[in-house]
């Protein structure tokens, strides 16, 4: 697959790289098809001029995928000495897989370039008038009287997202339906389901007004799919990381979710975003769950896809001061002191 996009490479910069973890615990535990989560951890990098500019970005990797922050941050560690001799964007993919150590240090790139020019990283990106995202909320797997519960304080939001496994998706999401009657539903069983599974239950989840399933089958079934119209389109998130998996999601789903983590970053990202759109995709940005920092980068993404699931800060405890800021889901631009 080709396409021809905005240059989006930043000039050749030098400048003192600080790495650290961050361990961010969540609000409350957080439970999907495979398994439970208490906290998350992310690496920071922030990348610092003489001149006094400082850009950051976070990486929180891809646990599926077997990523750590040790991980992370060897790799980091192992390029440090090209990075401070100077660097671009389109040059670090050279240097460093798809992945949260990648997307760590092309964020903190694109936000070092928006502080030395004075234009915001959504000018940069040629986004003229960007606006404030509708992201999804995540509702993750709990007993059916506890999800409609969550539903109901979150009736408001204009998107829910349920975390569901193979265990009666459907009365689990009419629990949520009961909670939350006006919003729209994503639903996301992370591989749990088979693609008889998916067969018998699409239609009844289409009367309940879900309108998207986020990576229902495991990855390796794709070919179940080949000649199925399923009534509720299907994303597919976890058998994509950039653009040259494209070719594995056609004819088959009907969306892609792009994580900025999984893609190496926003450079990768806007690349695979337009090359998705010219193969008939609809697109979705996703993240893993992280903080705002993690989070800015991707609402620069967010302006052109149909499916938003930004909501990583509210999955936490704590997050940085000045982040992002949510109003009934809907996230304001980032502040340009806090990023881009």
């Amino acid at each position: 697959m080709e396409a021809k996009y905005a240059n989006l490479c930043s000039p050749l910069v030098r400048f003192t790289v600080n790495v650290e973890t961050k361990i961010w615990p969540l609000r409350e535990p957080f439970a999907i098809s495979r398994g439970v989560m208490t906290q998350t951890d992310s690496v920071v990098v922030t990348l610092t001029e003489d001149a006094g500019n400082r850009g950051w970005g976070e990486g929180c990797g891809v646990d599926y995928a077997g990523e750590t922050t040790s991980m992370m941050l060897a790799q980091l560690e192992q390029i440090r000495p090209r990075v401070e001799a100077g660097l671009s964007r389109d040059e670090l993919s050279t240097l460093l897989p798809p992945g949260g150590a990648r997307c760590a240090l092309d964020c903190a790139l694109w936000d070092l370039e928006a502080k030395r020019s004075g234009k915001s990283v959504f000018a940069i990106a040629g986004i003229a008038s960007p606006a404030r995202i509708n992201t999804a909320y995540t509702i993750g797997i709990r007993s059916n009287d506890a999800r409609r519960d969550a539903a109901e304080a979150y009736a408001n939001y204009a998107v829910l997202k349920i975390k569901v496994d193979d265990n009666d998706p459907v009365a689990a999401i009419a629990a949520v339906r009961k909670g939350a009657p006006k919003p729209a539903f994503i639903v996301d069983p992370n591989q749990a389901w088979s693609v008889s599974m998916l067969k018998t239950v699409a239609p009844q989840l289409a009367d309940l007004g879900v309108v998207l399933l986020e990576q229902p089958i495991k990855v390796g079934d794709e070919p179940g799919l080949d000649g199925y119209r399923c009534p509720v389109l299907i994303a597919a998130d976890e058998l994509i990381n950039d653009a040259r998996d494209l070719e594995k999601a056609k004819g088959r789903f009907d969306v892609i979710n792009i994580k900025l983590d999984k893609a190496g970053g926003l450079t990768e990202g806007l690349r695979m975003a337009e090359i998705a759109r010219s193969n008939g995709f609809e697109l979705m940005v996703g993240c893993m769950i992280g903080s705002s920092l993690s989070m800015a980068p991707a609402l620069v993404l967010a302006q052109s896809c149909r499916f938003v699931d930004l909501d990583g800060p509210l999955l936490l405890g704590t997050d940085w001061p000045n982040g992002l800021t949510y109003t009934d889901g809907v996230i304001d631009l980032p502040d340009p002191k806090f990023w881009g």
